[in-house]
């Protein structure tokens, strides 16, 4: 499928004052938005766009006991061990087999953290606003399920630094410039730290993002892979509960 005016999207919740972090890619992977807000807010934005693919850094919906079936245990390499995993989503023990941590998507939604309650609504407001779940042949507006921690590792090789450290945050936006992605060269921050600026607490920093901008460009990135070179993403997961997708075309054995 040819695209001309399609707009990548990645939203990242959390739980804060501002609880969604979003940023917008366009076909060469330029910059459109960055921004924070209500979900009222980001949904506006949305909204805008006749032509649009949403990668969300949350769970699609709470945990629908997949695991639970011996017909699905059967199909997973390794097979789960009888009575382990089964109050975990399938994305989630795979991951897990890859040895990439992630947290645990209740069957309860009350018993779930605020941040993945946030994408529980957002993915109902979106579907409300008729977008469907890629891959969907013939929509103009579809969603995607990522978890950037994978999303990183995928692209990394390994496991990423702490994404709240300077180094977690100048590796991470080192990876997405080097997807051709057209935001600063982290790089050109070791120009700007001097004995004095360290001492006087003036480094600059204006040119890095932040964690949430981050991961909501890994997820912008993952859905534009997604609609122009679905070849270059690994799904994972049961499409009843929610798949995951990641940037690389196939994982490591372990990261």
């Amino acid at each position: 499928m040819f695209f001309t005016h399609t707009t990548f999207i990645g939203i990242d919740p959390t739980a804060g004052v501002k609880p969604f972090t979003y940023v917008a890619l366009d076909n060469d992977l330029r910059l459109l938005a960055i921004g924070e807000g209500s979900i009222d807010e980001v949904l506006a934005f949305v909204a805008g766009q006749r032509q649009s693919y949403v990668a969300v850094c949350a769970p699609s919906r709470p945990n629908q006991g997949v695991m639970e079936r011996e017909e699905v245990r059967l199909q997973l390499n390794p097979q789960p061990r009888p009575g382990r995993w089964t109050g975990f989503r399938m994305a989630e023990y795979q991951l897990r087999q890859h040895n990439i941590p992630c947290p645990k998507t209740w069957s309860d939604e009350k018993l779930c953290p605020g941040w993945m309650r946030m994408g529980f609504t957002l993915f109902e407001r979106l579907e409300s606003m008729d977008y469907c779940p890629y891959p969907t042949q013939d929509s103009p507006l579809q969603w995607l399920e990522v978890y950037p921690h994978a999303s990183f590792c995928a692209l990394l090789g390994k496991a990423p630094l702490s994404k709240y450290s300077l180094e977690g945050r100048i590796q991470r936006q080192l990876i997405l410039y080097d997807q051709d992605i057209h935001i600063s060269d982290p790089m050109r921050l070791f120009e700007e730290i001097t004995r004095n600026r360290l001492l006087q607490g003036t480094l600059l920093l204006n040119d890095l993002h932040t964690p949430a901008e981050l991961d909501a460009l890994v997820a912008a990135y993952s859905a534009w892979l997604a609609a122009k070179k679905p070849d270059e993403i690994t799904l994972i997961g049961h499409p009843e509960e929610g798949q995951v997708f990641l940037p690389v075309r196939e994982l490591k054995s372990k990261y």
